[in-house]
């Protein structure tokens, strides 16, 4: 119960601040990321609500494992993400200090 009622206040607050970063979701490496993390956290909430909901329902552990490989394969995909962007950025300033 503690778990679902402090997941919704958690979710209501990420996606809140996903919402007000949501025109940065475009903009350079740094801002982007931060539209990613916060979009992830607004994601994992939700599925932590849902986790909440499915432990309860079924009285096992499943829900919560399920939720957790997929949060963490939401961070895996947002940090390649990022690290590709931040990789462009930094070859484009390079290339352009050394001509």
């Amino acid at each position: 119960m503690v778990m679902g009622t402090v997941g919704m206040l958690a979710m209501v607050a990420n996606i809140v601040c996903a919402a007000m970063l949501y025109r940065f979701r475009d903009g350079e490496s740094n801002r982007r990321s931060v539209w990613i993390c916060s979009r992830n956290d607004a994601l994992g909430n939700i599925a932590v609500v849902a986790a909440a909901s499915g432990v309860f329902a079924t009285g096992t552990a499943w829900p919560d494992l399920f939720v957790g490989v997929v949060m963490a394969g939401l961070a895996l995909a947002g940090a390649r993400q990022i690290i590709a962007q931040a990789r462009d950025e930094l070859g484009s300033v390079t290339a352009a200090v050394t001509t």
